[in-house]
């Protein structure tokens, strides 16, 4: 079983803003690729969707990868998608 002390952290790029996560070291190549998949889907609705706000996209985003039929990979997905909503709200409330 996994410890606290095991944890370390990295700092990850999101739509544009930095987050510092604690995770565990084998996690770190799987929430890596998760952010860069999610910042080229980011800037896939950008280009498509000119005008909107950094939220708009997001929000698509996350609409876009819930939505996937058969996304295995979605369950997977969900407990990083969750710790970045949570990373979301919190800065909204700054």
């Amino acid at each position: 079983m996994e410890t606290p002390n095991q944890l370390m952290a990295i700092q990850v790029t999101l739509a544009d803003r930095s987050y510092r996560l604690k995770i565990y070291p084998q996690e770190e190549a799987f929430i890596r690729q998760t952010i860069k998949s999610l910042n080229q889907k980011i800037l896939e609705f950008k280009t498509n969707y000119a005008g909107k706000d950094m939220q708009d996209y997001i929000a698509m985003c996350l609409i876009d990868y819930a939505t996937q039929p058969n996304n295995h990979s979605a369950a997977a997905l969900q407990p990083s998608l969750k710790h970045i909503e949570q990373l979301l709200d919190q800065a909204l409330q700054l």
